[in-house]
């Protein structure tokens, strides 16, 4: 989705590539296995939390190519967890969610299941667990622990998916940079998108509105409880990034008896209104491109030169050109600024691409797009033959009703200003821009306020936090480690997440031996 707040909303979402070519090894028939209920089980949900999973092989679960890629990898299994639809209303419509499994290695010392959620809002769960499994097979925590990956409602393999835009009209979508247009016609048109983009979703979601309705954060906590219980397990260790961490402070807020143990990797902070967690973004994104220009104009090629006083401007009279003569990069395709950008903030979650930024940068100089329009598809998932993934239409439909709409159009031109104002790289020199976005139009309330969740009986947690992470800053993690009580450990690096993702013995080994022991590593713990 281009416009949250503007067009400034950066979407927390890290993005990993599969390798590997695993053996799969012969397919294995579908088994039935009942574990709970387990635990308390909420009065009028008992079927929900007794229910049997039916295992069987993931490749009917894949729904992108990175899915089938990911889901190919020897030891996973898949099913599908049936929850209601709104728990207000249990004996009504039901829904499900895809699972995805890979059992703990050394069944002799299991300790249980490790769900996990990648965040998003709108990432697959089961994608992220099966590059986990492949990636981590030799760890203390594949011995140990079964690993679990889920889709939320409405995301990947569960069912039904929320949809909103085609392929075709999300390409077009990405060529317009229509939100660039600040004049009372383009905020006009801006705004009736918008309304237009709401409405398709409730139009093309199967359960419309009622779907969109119970999309939130709220109701996911409780679908991970029901998981829980289905899995056999007493309590639930998860493992969370990034929005996954709000899910995590959520669920602990509704079910503090029911954690052994969580980990938090990229916090959000629970307390921060859209606004202020916008430009809290917007200072980690601006610091996050003020490291890469340090790194850049070391190296002889840099694409802003030698200056690092000039390195903004330069930039700028690189990709503001781009709003009035994009490049075209074949196949009836060219690089939009919108495009540009959005490229570019994919680079600046982790110093891996800043090597691909800069050269996207100097192909830019050439008037070639390539490695750029490479950079903006991962982000927003586009394969190869053209398709996209739901993540981003599931992201809005979950991020309007998880905040309160933003209608004032004074507040949203002064996040703009501070925005732009942290990260002097995303000014795009066209003024402030007014429109609404598609959240105004949402069909649906929203059904959760941000705030410090107050938790009696919750077990320590462990939060991790990057002191230069551009998507979830560092204080964000603070706060959260604060609030809920529990270890902070902190990462010195540039990048989005660490937990699992880095390589980094230190924090790997801290979390590994949290999740395993219960034991918080030591205070102040700091990694590098």
């Amino acid at each position: 989705m281009k416009r949250i707040l503007g067009a400034l909303a950066v979407l927390a979402l890290a993005l990993t590539a599969c390798t590997g070519d695993p053996e799969t090894g012969p397919a294995q028939p579908p088994a039935a296995e009942q574990r709970g209920p387990a635990g308390p089980v909420p009065a009028g949900l008992e079927r929900f939390y007794g229910q049997p999973l039916t295992w069987e092989d993931c490749a009917g679960y894949a729904r992108t190519s990175n899915a089938r890629q990911a889901f190919a990898a020897g030891g996973l299994r898949c099913a599908r967890l049936t929850v209601p639809l709104d728990y207000a209303n249990p004996s009504g419509d039901t829904i499900t969610l895809g699972l995805l499994r890979r059992s703990a290695l050394d069944g002799g010392r299991r300790i249980g299941a490790l769900v996990t959620n990648p965040g998003g809002p709108g990432g697959s769960g089961m994608v992220s667990a099966a590059m986990m499994a492949e990636k981590d097979k030799d760890s203390e925590l594949a011995k140990r622990f079964d690993l679990v990956g889920f889709d939320p409602r409405g995301v990947g393999a569960s069912d039904p998916q929320v949809r909103c835009l085609t392929d075709q009209e999300r390409d077009a979508e990405r060529a317009e940079d229509d939100e660039l247009d600040t004049s009372p016609q383009g905020v006009a048109k801006q705004e009736a998108d918008s309304r237009a983009f709401a409405q398709r979703c409730a139009e093309r979601t199967p359960k419309g509105v009622a779907m969109l309705a119970n999309m939130g954060s709220r109701d996911v906590a409780r679908d991970m409880d029901v998981l829980r219980s289905t899995l056999g397990e007493q309590k639930l260790t998860y493992l969370g990034y990034s929005y996954g961490t709000r899910l995590g402070s959520t669920y602990a807020e509704a079910f503090p008896g029911n954690v052994r143990a969580m980990v938090l990797d990229g916090a959000q902070d629970p307390n921060q209104d859209l606004v202020d967690d916008l430009v809290a973004q917007g200072k980690g994104f601006g610091q996050a491109f003020d490291a890469f220009v340090q790194w850049c104009v070391q190296r002889q090629d840099c694409a802003l030169g030698k200056d690092r006083r000039r390195a903004t401007s330069a930039f700028h009279e690189l990709v503001r050109p781009l709003a009035g003569r994009p490049i075209e990069v074949g196949e009836g395709r060219r690089l939009s600024y919108s495009d540009a950008m959005t490229g570019v903030m994919q680079a600046l979650y982790s110093q891996q691409y800043w090597e691909p930024l800069n050269s996207g940068l100097v192909e830019l100089k050439r008037n070639r797009a390539t490695t750029l329009m490479l950079l903006a598809d991962s982000y927003l998932e586009r394969d190869e033959g053209g398709r996209y993934a739901t993540t981003h239409d599931a992201f809005a439909a979950i991020h309007c009703v998880d905040d309160p709409r933003v209608t004032d159009r004074a507040v949203i031109m002064e996040a703009q200003r501070r925005y732009k104002q942290a990260a002097p790289f995303t000014d795009d020199g066209r003024g402030l821009n007014p429109a609404l976005d598609p959240c105004a139009f949402w069909p649906a309330p929203n059904t959760s306020m941000p705030h410090l969740p107050k938790i009696a009986g919750l077990p320590p947690v462990l939060v991790v936090s990057t002191t230069g992470d551009p998507a979830t800053p560092y204080d964000a993690g603070v706060q959260l480690a604060r609030a809920l009580g529990g270890g902070l450990l902190t990462f010195e690096a540039t990048q989005h997440t660490a937990f699992l993702v880095q390589d980094n013995k230190c924090v790997d080994d801290a979390g590994i031996g949290y999740l395993v022991d219960l034991r918080l590593p030591p205070p102040n713990t700091r990694c590098r």
